[in-house]
């Protein structure tokens, strides 16, 4: 039987993934740190990637799926005004979901996800593939954002969007090593 070429490509993103993972799990457990995840168009998907690594309990506070502005304003207690005034899918409404996070958790460190994966459009001006990552350490008044524009099916955007966000927790704290000098 021939390989699909989808379903290979998809294969290694997963392994990919589960490798940034477990890097990340192993990083977070040295340092003695917890994460805490706010997911809208990944829906879990950065979560589950955590969960399948072995000693995940340990640093894995929680996602919060908060696919919807109501769930994101319940959830993460963010303002339904800014959230009408910037748009689902925005820098803004990234970094607020990060700091909500932040807020409404135990953990010392937070990313969130928030993305327009398709195959349709939500009627604004925001195309299809845009995804914002952003991450917020505890003590902190900011987070830090990404923009971020996929190509493919509703799932490799989704898949493109976890690896993004995987990627900008390995960075976040990586830089963060250079600029105190260890």
């Amino acid at each position: 039987m021939a390989e699909d070429p989808a379903e290979r490509s998809t294969c290694g993103l997963e392994l990919t993934a589960c490798e940034m993972a477990k890097s990340l799990i192993l990083e977070l457990r040295e340092r003695s740190q917890t994460l805490a995840l706010a997911e809208s168009c990944t829906a879990g998907l950065v979560a589950d990637l955590l969960a399948g690594v072995p000693g995940a309990s340990q640093v894995l506070w929680g996602s919060f799926v908060c696919y919807t502005a109501v769930a994101k304003c319940a959830m993460l207690g963010l303002d339904r005004q800014r959230l009408e005034q910037y748009g689902l899918v925005s820098v803004e409404t990234a970094c607020d979901m990060a700091l909500g996070a932040l807020a409404k958790s135990g953990a010392s460190l937070a990313a969130a996800i928030t993305g327009l994966a398709g195959p349709d459009g939500d009627g604004s001006a925001v195309p299809v593939g845009t995804v914002w990552v952003a991450t917020a350490r505890r003590g902190s008044t900011n987070a830090l954002p990404r923009e971020f524009h996929f190509q493919g099916s509703r799932n490799e955007v989704r898949m493109q969007a976890a690896l993004a966000a995987l990627e900008e927790l390995l960075a976040r704290d990586r830089i963060l090593d250079k600029l105190r000098g260890n």
